[in-house]
């Protein structure tokens, strides 16, 4: 998904310089002239990541607005633009809570650059708050990823079971994301904040599930060295979940019912039963009715586990989630792996959404960590996907041989430079007389001819001309030529 900035700043001209930079940098770009407006679309709900403000604007000046967003609780990156780089505005920025600043007129990279690196912060303070909320066991509904209409009924069932202490029963295929949403019912209950414990009971040996569910005494069995509390006894007074429940063997079902009957387990090895609080969670991807049919799992179990239950959809039922999901997983490894990948590009969320995923939330997150560990470009390319769009990437283009240097042209006369210069040529040297035209017409009529080219593209002008962007900004606007750049680009 590309990232939206909102460009704020009274002056049209310099937002549609900026707005070209960014947009050729594949970032979607909001228009806003004054701060009572960048604070009115933030209000409304618009879909911003970043802001780039400018600190001098009539009516509510740049500090000003700054300050309001933050006292409203808007806590998107903000870069100050400023035509002035005293060491007071800056200070007074940074206090306001600036993530950077320029000062105009900035480089293109200079732009990118200072976007970039405010967007990785940005991520990154994202994802110590997500793994605080993950340890801390205060992971909520509100946390979990996804608007489809599936994943909007797990919250309204989620929050409603998480009000009580009944017991949650979660299907759903496998890697669709059962223990977030265990999770999420854990944090949004009163035992927020208290031990969440999660059981693989498919990932135990069969002679090991009563020692790590209840614990053991020490000595109570041959290699029992030390006394082990379990996992029930480690879940007191929080969440205890237990995953694939339908691999559990015949005779342990027995036992956790008793347990969960009666509040009380039985350590090998012990004389006395103990007393837990603990709240359960169970989940599985089998069809717990049609084991119990078959005998594989009790049917007393099934009905004490089966009370609250909640059905997680497939990836493929909630195909709308996946670019928000994408974007979750890049911003995620970004940090983990020290990337700057800025998104996936069109191309690419065409593709990914198109695909069935059969191993649903769990086999798209690897995916994106493969792309993101391989990919080069800012955005990620189908190329990057092979297994799913079965594009390879592109082999690197061979350097071009040089072409020999010609012989030094011969200094031509006036007449032969209006003999050769070809009809209607759009940059003359001479005026109607044969008189040599003012350096400044020259210029302008060269400028003109380079926006038209390439498309109003400043950046490959300023390349093509030999001479700075900074440069070329300033004879754009010294010229009058900034309708020349948006006719181009409305053109291309």
């Amino acid at each position: 998904m590309s990232k939206t900035v909102l460009l704020v700043d009274d002056d049209p001209t310099q937002r549609r310089l900026i707005q070209a930079v960014l947009e050729r940098e594949g970032f979607a770009v909001a228009h806003a002239e004054s701060g009572d407006e960048a604070i009115a679309d933030l209000s409304s709900g618009a879909a911003v990541d970043l802001i780039l403000l400018d600190l001098v604007m009539p009516k509510l000046s740049g500090q000003e607005t700054l300050a309001e967003m933050r006292a409203r609780g808007f806590s998107q990156p903000v870069i100050v633009l400023t035509a002035q780089g005293g060491i007071d505005t800056v200070v007074k920025a940074m206090q306001a809570g600036a993530s950077d600043f320029f000062v105009k007129p900035a480089s293109p990279e200079r732009i990118i650059v200072s976007i970039r690196n405010a967007l990785s912060m940005g991520a990154l303070k994202g994802e110590v708050e997500r793994l605080k909320k993950h340890a801390s066991g205060r992971f909520t509904f509100q946390d979990m990823v996804g608007t489809s209409p599936g994943m909007q009924m797990v919250r309204r069932l989620g929050e409603r079971a998480a009000k009580s202490s009944i017991p949650v029963l979660i299907t759903g295929e496998s890697g669709v994301g059962k223990e977030v949403i265990a999770r999420a019912v854990h944090g949004s209950s009163d035992r927020a904040g208290k031990p969440f414990v999660a059981v693989n009971c498919g990932a135990i040996p069969e002679n090991l599930v009563e020692s790590i569910l209840f614990g053991h005494e020490k000595g109570s069995f041959t290699g029992a060295t030390d006394k082990h509390l379990g996992k029930f006894q480690e879940a007191n007074g929080g969440t205890l979940f237990l995953d694939e429940v339908g691999e559990l063997p015949l005779e342990m079902q027995v036992k956790l019912l008793r347990a969960l009957q009666e509040s009380e387990i039985d350590p090998i090895g012990s004389k006395r039963s103990v007393k837990v609080d603990v709240r359960i969670v169970s989940a599985t991807n089998r069809d717990l009715s049609q084991a119990v049919k078959e005998g594989r799992f009790r049917e007393d179990l099934f009905y004490r586990l089966n009370v609250f239950p909640i059905e997680a959809p497939s990836l493929r039922e909630r195909k709308e989630d996946i670019p928000a999901l994408v974007d979750h997983f890049i911003r995620r490894f970004n940090v983990e792996e020290g990337k700057n990948v800025v998104g996936a590009s069109p191309e690419t969320l065409a593709c990914l959404t198109a695909f069935d995923w059969p191993g649903n939330v769990r086999q798209l997150e690897n995916a994106v960590y493969r792309a993101i560990v391989l990919a080069d470009a800012p955005y990620l390319q189908p190329y990057d996907f092979p297994s799913i769009s079965g594009q390879a990437a592109p082999m690197p283009e061979a350097a071009p041989v040089a072409a020999p240097a010609s012989a030094p042209a011969a200094v031509m006369s006036a007449q032969e430079l209006i003999a050769e210069a070809p009809a209607g040529a759009p940059v003359r040297i001479l005026d109607e007389r044969g008189h040599l035209r003012t350096l400044e017409e020259i210029v302008r009529d060269l400028i003109q001819l380079a926006i038209t080219v390439y498309a109003g593209h400043l950046s490959e002008v300023a390349r093509r001309l030999g001479i700075g962007r900074p440069t070329l900004y300033r004879k754009v606007r010294e010229q009058g030529l900034e309708e020349a750049v948006k006719g181009a680009e409305e053109a291309a």
